[in-house]
């Protein structure tokens, strides 16, 4: 029986005009007659084996029902002259013979010359088409114009403009993540709380589920396009196109593009740049913060770390001469705790009455808080920027040192040398590195001027209450928005303000 192969994809569809059927219909013509079976694979790549219609092909031939194949050039065989020598190979070592519509091929050193060389040019073509596609979607980004639909909530595509315009119902969704996110309130906490009060309010997501998940909460959180700028050419998806006929573990994963080969186009702005940033240090701590709760409440829950051992300190029921008390403790029993934790406890009673007065007390005189976060963020800077730039000029010193001794005759081994000299300057290749960090932190005024604007706002929302009629919760949710961490030291606690 004959087997016809047919295949196109979209692009070659539009580019070529080989439709499947006109390939059905050439290969009846060549055949001669309509008793055949049709192999179609439409809009798969050539450059992957695994297609439904060429794989039923070459198990129909190889049980013996098909005994000639007709398609209508190398091309629908695939895209790559390896894989169409396999397949050839395969065909004719079943006893198959091969036919193309668009010429004769001869089994003879010329033809399988001038059918190699054909192979070759096609996978030349295809490559060529790909960067060329490439290239036209970055030089599109460059021109400030959305490349593709990405489906971003909050905004919908105009594809005649290749631009994004704000989808007014969608925008004021998010705008609210963002506030019942930074700001304190009674309607929602964290990313799963968010979740819950869209699905309960009945607000279709992008797709139109009727239920939110908390990692779709997320990724609108950390969207920067709602800043107005859309960060594009972000991801390399290279070889990714056969995914969906591979095996999980064949699958090519996706591979974000270093930064600095990102596009950004401007796009309409729902949140304010400040808010933006301020949801993202709030993500940097979200884990720790909106934990599962314990049976027992804690007032600094996912707050506290101690000073000494760097453990984060959790809330515990202990002991104490036979009653009952709660603690907060950096000690860490569970299996395969990288730090166990130096033993540091601290009575509940003790520690959440001083934070919450001091936050009190920040509450009733706005400006201490900002001067709080002013002195925080200075003197740590600028205490731990002197002491990086003294360990340089001090590792400095030493490779002088080391090089005098290898440069005298003292009898010092010189490997012995060799190897001090290149432990010296790894670290001071670290400690560069960490001041440039340092500094680059310390010159980011701008996000530092964002965090204490949008704490300013957070604060007058509950400047407006009765502060004697604040629960527990409103006393938990308040110290949660103001305190980034709280560190306990042997005689000292530190608020660290965001």
């Amino acid at each position: 029986m004959i087997g016809i192969l047919a295949r196109v994809s979209t692009e070659e569809q539009a580019r070529t005009g080989h439709s499947i059927d006109n390939q059905i219909r050439e290969g009846i013509k060549k055949a001669g007659t309509t008793e055949v079976k049709k192999y179609i694979d439409d809009g798969y790549s050539g450059e992957f084996l695994e297609r439904p219609g060429l794989t039923q092909l070459r198990k129909d031939v190889k049980d013996g029902l098909i005994t000639k194949v007709i398609c209508l050039d190398p091309d629908r065989l695939a895209r790559k002259l390896m894989l169409q020598l396999i397949i050839t190979e395969e065909l004719e070592k079943n006893g198959a013979e091969l036919i193309f519509i668009s010429g004769e091929y001869a089994k003879t050193p010329e033809g399988q010359l001038f059918y190699s060389m054909r192979g070759a040019i096609s996978e030349f073509e295809k490559a060529k088409i790909n960067e060329r596609m490439s290239s036209g979607r970055r030089e599109k980004a460059r021109k400030g114009k959305v490349v593709k639909n990405s489906f971003t909530y909050g905004y919908d595509y105009d594809k005649e403009n290749s631009e994004y315009v704000i989808n007014e119902k969608e925008a004021r969704v998010v705008q609210l993540i963002f506030e019942l996110f930074t700001k304190p309130n009674n309607i929602a906490q964290g990313m799963n709380g968010i979740a819950l009060y869209l699905t309960d309010n009945l607000i279709p997501t992008k797709r139109g589920a009727s239920v939110w998940h908390r990692n779709v909460v997320r990724q609108i959180l950390l969207n920067e396009a709602y800043t107005g700028r859309m960060p594009q050419n972000r991801w390399d998806t290279e070889g990714m196109l056969g995914n969906k006929h591979r095996s999980a573990e064949d699958k090519v994963p996706m591979k974000l593009r270093p930064k600095e080969e990102w596009i950004y186009v401007d796009v309409p702005q729902i949140i304010t740049k400040e808010k933006y940033d301020h949801a993202q240090l709030m993500l940097g701590e979200s884990r720790r913060r909106y934990s599962k709760e314990s049976l027992h409440p804690y007032l600094l829950s996912g707050l506290l770390r101690c000073t000494n051992c760097g453990n984060t300190m959790t809330g515990r029921k202990s002991k104490n001469w036979g009653k009952h008390v709660y603690e907060y403790t950096d000690i860490k029993n569970s299996a395969g705790a990288k730090e166990r934790g130096c033993g540091r406890k601290i009575a509940c009673s003790k520690i959440d009455d001083m934070v919450w007065d001091t936050i009190h007390n920040w509450l009733n005189n706005p400006e201490e808080i900002a001067a709080a976060m002013e002195e925080t963020q200075t003197s740590y800077m600028d205490n731990e920027i002197e002491r990086v730039e003294e360990d340089i000029e001090k590792t400095k010193a030493a490779r002088k040192r080391v090089i005098k001794l290898f440069s005298s005759d003292l009898g010092i081994g010189e490997e012995e040398i060799r190897d001090e000299l290149r432990e010296l300057s790894v670290r001071e290749e670290q400690l560069t590195k960490r001041l440039a960090e340092l500094q680059n932190k310390q010159e980011d005024e701008q996000r530092f001027e964002s965090s204490r604007n949008l704490m300013a706002e957070t604060l007058e929302y509950y400047l407006d209450r009765n502060p004697d009629e604040l629960t527990f919760e409103d006393k938990r949710t308040i110290i949660r928005m103001v305190a980034r961490e709280i560190r306990v030291g042997e005689e000292e606690i530190e608020i660290i303000p965001f």
